[in-house]
């Protein structure tokens, strides 16, 4: 079950009586309620009072107003005020601008401004790709929302995604020292975001479009992917497939099963859910089917979007149709990436044998993990409090580096699997309890953005290869020729 963590961490300071056992009496009143003490520090110390900081780790934030109560019913003591220090830490926000050049002097002025900065800029026009030798393009990312699916939040709109959008942007600064800044869009219309997005590409690298709600953002990743020349990178969709493949590698190293063997069952077909099951049919699965709101997806069923009917086309071989429970009997591999406390022991019992269940949903996953872990072989979650965390943060700042390095130009799924092996090499001899590299181990960034370049290497010199090849006479009325040998 879950555990107090840093997520609801609170300081109360407390005066309390200046006896022997008050430090003991804090603590235990804290501990009576199944909070976790992490710091003490006493403040004041006068003759018959003492002053304290106790810092605390609670659930949620209704358990740390029960920590409150309980010092605060201590005899003899009050609770001066409490601060919850994740709302402290995001006082002002977490990012800043800083320059990469001192201003010291008339000189420095003169070359990084006016007059020098004109012959720069004269030289960008003349020609605009020395725009990534020249700019902040060349290390820079724009994060792109419109607020409309925050985390598991759901719609809160532009300004309340912005502290998710920081964090990100620290993210990509901390594990690959990418230069990464929020863009969050007051609108939710499908061609504002597109216009918009266009008309600001010129100042990044690459785009990482964030907490955009399915299925717009299949569009808005699609339509931008032509028109620009810089990559565009859904997060929600395509971090996570990344990370899950990768994942998916090692528990099957682990409980010997081959991908083309295996029936794999993905629950939530929004954008994390599609862009999983669009990469997982590049390794030939046995079959996949997908299960949403309403049941298993099949081409018989009504209503279906474009990406459902996609989905339909391309996923469940037999056709079959029913419940999440049908989907899950005799499967191998379970993804959820969907709502909580979706099945129980005896679903997860009907599974094959050395089952994989990654649960995914968070905060709260679709099956307890300990209730998973009855029956299947290897479990992960998104939680960090437990094994196996499936977290994005593993691929998105690796895949961007990779990008800028290799100055690519648009993002294939060739990089998107060479990223999701480089995660999965990193672990050199994967465990039912360790199948993904934590996500401050240092050679994931590099790994993957390595594997990124060099796929990006790849994918540019087929095309000047195809480019180059000869190309056979068009048969008459066909709508043009076809490359030699394609």
């Amino acid at each position: 079950m879950p555990i107090p963590g840093p997520g609801y961490a609170i300081t109360a300071r407390v005066e309390a009586p200046a006896s022997a056992s008050a430090a003991g009496d804090l603590a235990v009143a804290v501990g009576r309620v199944d909070g976790v003490v992490t710091a003490f520090d006493v403040v004041e110390a006068h003759t018959g009072v003492i002053v304290v900081d106790i810092s605390c780790n609670a659930l949620n934030e209704d358990h740390a107003t029960e920590i409150t109560e309980a010092l605060d019913a201590l005899p003899g003591v009050t609770v001066r005020k409490v601060s919850d220090r994740t709302f402290l830490l995001h006082l002002g926000g977490k990012l800043e601008v800083q320059s990469k050049i001192s201003l010291r002097n008339r000189d420095d002025l003169s070359r990084a401004y006016t007059p020098g900065v004109a012959r720069v800029c004269q030289a960008i026009a003349a020609n605009p790709a020395d725009a990534r030798r020249l700019t902040i393009k060349r290390n820079t990312v724009a994060v792109i929302t419109d607020g409309s699916a925050v985390l598991g939040l759901g719609n809160l709109g532009a300004a309340a995604a912005m502290p998710v959008m920081e964090g990100k942007a620290a993210l990509f600064k901390r594990f690959a020292n990418v230069d990464a800044w929020p863009v969050a869009l007051d609108t939710q219309d499908t061609e504002e975001i597109i216009r918009t997005v266009q008309v600001i590409a010129p100042a990044y690298g690459g785009i990482n479009l964030e907490d955009i709600a399915a299925p717009r953002c299949f569009e808005i990743e699609r339509r931008l992917r032509e028109m620009l020349d810089i990559p565009v990178f859904h997060d929600d969709q395509h971090g996570t497939a990344v990370v899950v493949l990768g994942a998916l590698r090692n528990a099957l190293r682990v409980v010997g099963k081959k991908l083309a063997e295996c029936k794999i069952v993905v629950c939530g077909v929004g954008a994390a859910g599609s862009a999983i099951i669009r990469l997982l049919q590049s390794g030939e699965p046995g079959d996949v089917l997908a299960v949403d709101i309403d049941g298993i997806v099949h081409p018989g069923r009504t209503g279906l979007d474009d990406n459902l009917a996609w989905i339909a086309d391309h996923t469940n071989a037999e056709r079959v149709s029913g419940t999440l429970a049908d989907a899950l009997v005799g499967a191998d591999v379970f993804i959820g990436v969907s709502a909580p406390n979706l099945f129980g022991e005896a679903e997860v019992a009907t599974m094959a044998d050395d089952a994989i269940v990654f649960a995914l949903a968070n905060p709260d996953p679709e099956i307890d993990p300990a209730v998973a872990q009855q029956h299947a072989a290897v479990v992960a979650t998104g939680r960090s409090d437990y094994p196996n965390q499936i977290n994005n943060v593993l691929a998105f700042p690796g895949v961007f580096r990779g990008l800028l390095d290799a100055q690519a130009h648009d993002i294939t799924d060739r990089m998107l699997l060479a990223a999701s092996a480089a995660i999965a090499d990193v672990v050199s001899e994967p465990n039912p309890s360790f199948i993904v590299p934590s996500v401050f181990d240092s050679a994931v960034a590099p790994a993957v953005a390595e594997a990124v370049r060099v796929a990006a290497q790849q994918d540019r010199a087929d095309r000047a290869s195809a480019a180059d090849a000869p190309r056979s006479t068009p048969a008459p009325g066909a709508p043009g020729g076809i490359t030699a040998g394609a």
